[in-house]
């Protein structure tokens, strides 16, 4: 089987960070059918769990001494020390220095200049998520910026080389080449099929969304997953403890946005496109 791989600048990887992991565990289990790996040797301070979908990684969980649960993104880097360098010069502050994840990788901590924070993964032997946009796993990473998402745009097109489109009802990131690299690899024919659903053109390069933010509501990075049922998975989050906060239906999607019995926030999208 062909591992998927990711190129500098494409989001890689999602994990969160979770107060009690064991229940964390068996509320993710109970929505998505996740299994989960320990990564961490015996004895070591803290836990890091992989999580799995029919055995392959789909992100990972991490304890915190932290009151407050949430997911992070993290994006592609060659090198994360010389990346870490190139994005403070753009504007970006960091909060944690790079650093190994054992024979993983290596990542960093920023934030950047409208304060929403992110990680940079450098691979080794974990590659990033194995398995994305299906009932289960990842489908995107949204950027939650304030109204005026100039400066942010500036920033991550300087970092990574992404481009943003503003499609009216929300604006695309892509990075230009990322279509290739899937057609290449783990996803032959994808140009083909997202045109037979009439998707816009070039949305095989794209790799995450931005939405504005309301005024009481902090810039940040938000984790969707990909349901088969959104109305299913609503209930099944409330049977183990979450909180549905809103739903929305859209031409493309139905959505849900849900509070963890922790506090981590997510979204679950069921993808509808258009019939004829």
């Amino acid at each position: 089987m062909t591992q998927r791989t990711y190129p500098q600048g494409v989001p890689c990887w999602i994990d969160t960070e979770q107060p009690d992991v064991e229940a964390a565990s068996e509320f993710y289990a109970g929505i998505f059918g996740w299994t989960f790996e320990d990564a961490m040797p015996p004895g070591a301070p803290g836990r890091y769990l992989i999580a799995k979908l029919d055995g392959q990684d789909v992100g990972g969980m991490a304890s915190t001494r932290e009151s407050a649960a949430l997911w992070s993104t993290y994006i592609s880097v060659e090198d994360a020390d010389v990346a870490t360098q190139r994005l403070v010069a753009a504007g970006a502050a960091v909060r944690s220095a790079p650093a190994d994840a054992g024979e993983g990788g290596r990542s960093a901590a920023l934030t950047d200049p409208e304060g929403a924070e992110f990680r940079i993964w450098q691979a080794r032997r974990r590659l990033g998520a194995q398995v994305a946009n299906q009932p289960g796993a990842w489908n995107f990473s949204d950027l939650h910026t304030p109204p005026n998402p100039s400066a942010a745009i500036a920033f991550y097109e300087d970092a990574f080389g992404w481009q943003v489109e503003d499609l009216g009802f929300a604006m695309l990131i892509r990075r230009p080449g990322y279509g290739d690299h899937l057609e290449a690899t783990v996803d032959p024919g994808i140009r083909a099929r997202q045109s037979g659903v009439g998707a816009t053109p070039g949305f095989a390069d794209a790799i995450a969304w931005i939405a504005t933010t309301a005024p009481d509501e902090p810039p940040g990075w938000h984790v969707s997953f990909t349901v088969a049922d959104r109305d299913q998975t609503m209930v099944d989050a409330k049977r183990l403890g979450a909180q549905v906060l809103s739903q929305s239906d859209t031409e493309w999607t139905r959505t849900a946005f849900i509070r963890d019995p922790q506090g981590a926030e997510f979204t679950a999208s069921q993808f509808t496109p258009p019939s004829g």
